[in-house]
């Protein structure tokens, strides 16, 4: 069920076993409360709660359920049934996860709570296998009474039931993850026959022969293996969730992930889509201190959270509210490169994922770990729990984000990008497999590179999954190197029925199962775009001498080379060399552009001193109006629309006030002069907007 009791949730991540000090929480929560924090997040760590098989140590969860009852805060409990019991280890073996090496994983301390029982092995699964009847069986019993214990305490919100959705890419390769893939695959072939033909092994004698792959490689058989541990693990969060339910059914299941699905759906099961699709309530774990401070990637982070929640309620789940100190990601960095918060990063932090429609807040600690290697880390509060202008800031945005008076701000939701970036699973899958052993990621720096080329140039790009193309009129297809044959058509019905397709080079090259088409574009695309494949080059490393010109101008290469024949289409460009680059072609209703090579890699390598031009005149091409066109490009603008008003946040990054002018698209409604909702007590009087530094500035329309 999702809750309605609190207009905003703003809070943080507080208890983690033995942080912080119990002579402290008493204290805390009084200074929670009085500063406007409403929700907290605890870490409910099976090893930390039954001590011996089937004796639970509930006091000190009890004695957190009940200070949030008193000081008028909710909970939201985090299941970690991944932070396994030191006797399950023992009694279970067998059921350890193995590494592709043949190593096994173990229990150590978790570095975020400074508490035995978790495996370190980089993702979100626990050193026993869910996979082994037995293990599964111990872990439902504690998740069954963990929900029965708590279900109708006054202080709970919901649950969270998987703490930043992603497993490691070494794993799972016991004994009872094999069977189970090994019943995966006949239940997708039928017969054994069937998959020895598929996967170009011709020596199976009975099921017991199938084993995983260990080395990554562009094969149909490790194709499979991802699909296996994505549909494995997932299935694995429904049956948490399942096993919440059949005790409570009416608390809000939650979930949050780590805005990973560009770089690590494939490798790491970051699936931000799939996850979202099973929960009440989605979220995301962003910490500028390890992802930089770019204003593309604070956008990033939370646009792809409000593609994957497909209109849900969404969380910015773990939010940065402190330093961090000798973390890998930070070493070398600048000091204001996130690794020192300052109030100011923090309500920037904050208000660019609200403009990006997060609807909710936590900060990753309340106050900082007294343990282990991230002591200090990403508290707004003191190392003993006082107060510090970081929390400040926080409790007078906490409190604003509650006053009723905001009620309308937070019904209004964002309103649709003006261009989509498409995203299928299988093409992610792909790159990881043929790019596997070399430097070259050519996948996200596409990815990206066109979302950030878009963002810089005043539209909002939206993330969007193949499974959602139908609510689009624009596509940017930016490394569309494999797909199905099922993906394909549906595209070119997409592109009949209206829709204008861009996409980089190499469309479908692979097609399913990663067989290349012997006409390209493969998959009958060829009649889509107007063209056929003349020659094709696969050098990503010297991808950067790739020029190609648009009308004339000048844009850079990157990835890979594809050059054309026209077969219906019209030239639009040509490489250095000559060879055709660029086509253009009507289909249908819609219209299409080819392009050759990747110009969105540049765009990233180069930190956008390449091709925004280019990009400029795609959106133009396109027929796209900005929803809010801004004189000044170091601002940020983002539409919200809803039944009780609608708003215009303009969000500046920089470190000194910036002025703009604003006009916004047909449909949009007007700005009128007056006060804004944020900040507090600022207005605009009718002629150039000033934003200050590191703020935004929201401004009602009519």
């Amino acid at each position: 069920m999702l809750r309605t009791d609190i207009q905003f949730p703003y809070g943080a991540v507080y208890f983690r076993k033995s942080n912080p000090p119990r002579e402290d929480w008493q204290r805390d929560y009084t200074t929670a409360g009085e500063d406007g924090l409403n929700i907290f997040r605890h870490w409910f760590m099976w090893s930390a709660i039954e001590t011996a098989p089937g004796v639970y140590d509930w006091e000190e969860y009890d004695r957190q359920m009940d200070l949030a009852a008193q000081n008028g805060i909710k909970t939201v409990i985090a299941e970690l049934i991944h932070a396994v019991p030191d006797w399950a280890v023992r009694k279970y073996a067998d059921a350890l996860q193995v590494n592709a090496d043949g190593t096994k994983l173990g229990s150590y301390m978790g570095v975020s709570a400074a508490t035995g029982g978790f495996s370190n092995n980089g993702g979100g699964a626990g050193a026993l296998t869910l996979n082994c009847p037995e293990v599964k069986e111990a872990a439902g019993k504690f998740l069954t009474a963990l929900a029965t214990r708590y279900k109708d305490h006054p202080a709970i919100y919901g649950y969270d039931v998987w703490n930043e959705c992603n497993y490691s890419a070494d794993v799972d390769y016991s004994s009872y993850a094999k069977s189970a893939f090994r019943t995966w695959l006949e239940k997708k072939y039928g017969t054994l026959k069937v998959l020895a033909k598929a996967w170009h092994r011709y020596s199976y004698a009975e099921w017991e022969d199938v084993e995983p792959p260990v080395h990554m490689a562009p094969y149909p058989e490790c194709i499979d293996w991802l699909q296996f541990k994505r549909d494995n693990f997932y299935d694995q969060m429904q049956w948490r969730i399942d096993t919440i339910r059949a005790v409570d059914p009416k608390n809000t299941i939650a979930a949050h992930g780590i805005s990973g699905a560009i770089p690590n759906m494939a490798a790491n099961g970051c699936d931000d889509w799939l996850a979202a699709s099973k929960v009440e309530i989605y979220g995301f774990t962003w910490i500028q201190a390890r992802k930089g401070t770019e204003a593309w990637k604070n956008w990033y982070g939370v646009d792809i959270n409000r593609a994957a929640a497909r209109g849900k309620p969404f969380w910015h789940a773990e939010r940065q509210g402190g330093p961090l100190w000798l973390q890998p990601q930070v070493i070398g960095r600048d000091k204001d490169d996130g690794r020192v918060a300052e109030p100011e990063d923090i309500r920037l932090w904050s208000m660019t994922s609200f403009a990006g429609g997060a609807r909710g807040v936590l900060n990753l600690r309340w106050r900082p770990l007294l343990d282990g290697p991230l002591f200090g880390a990403f508290g707004a509060y003191g190392m003993d729990g006082a107060r510090t202008p970081r929390s400040k800031l926080q409790s007078d945005m906490a409190k604003w984000a509650n006053d009723p008076a905001q009620a309308a701000l937070w019904e209004a939701k964002p309103v649709r990008g003006e261009i989509g970036i498409l995203v299928v699973p299988e093409t992610q899958e792909w790159d990881y497999l043929l790019n596997y052993d070399r430097k070259e990621k050519p996948y996200p720096e596409a990815m990206w590179g066109a979302y950030r080329a878009f963002l810089e140039n005043g539209v909002q790009p939206d993330w969007v999954h193949i499974d959602d193309i139908d609510a689009y009129d624009r596509l940017y297809f930016p490394y569309p190197i494999m797909f199905t044959a099922e993906q394909a058509k549906r595209l070119a019905i997409w592109v009949e029925k209206g829709g204008t397709l861009i996409a980089e080079a190499c469309p479908g090259y692979f097609g399913n199962r990663g067989h290349v088409g012997q006409v390209q574009p493969n998959l009958g695309l060829d009649k889509v775009f107007g063209a056929r494949e003349d020659q094709v080059e696969f050098m990503p490393d010297i991808g950067d001498r790739i020029h190609f010109k648009l009308d004339g101008a000048t844009v850079d290469g990157g990835g890979f080379l594809q050059s054309y024949v026209l077969a219906g289409g019209t030239a639009r460009g040509n490489f250095d060399d000559g060879r055709l680059a660029v086509v253009e072609n009507t289909y249908g209703k819609g219209r299409t552009l080819l392009i050759g090579t990747n110009p969105s890699v540049a765009y990233y390598k180069s930190q956008g001193k390449a091709n925004g031009a280019f990009f400029a005149e795609l959106l133009r091409w396109s027929g796209c109006t900005p929803h809010a066109a801004l004189s000044n490009k170091a601002l940020f603008a983002r539409i919200h629309k809803g039944e009780k008003g609608s708003f215009l946040w303009l969000v500046n990054p920089t470190r000194s006030p910036q002025a703009t002018e604003a006009k916004l698209a047909e449909g949009h409604g007007r700005l009128a002069a007056g006060k804004a909702v944020w900040p507090v007590g600022n207005a605009h009087d009718g002629g150039k907007i000033e934003v200050p530094a590191r703020d935004v500035l929201i401004l009602p329309l009519t």
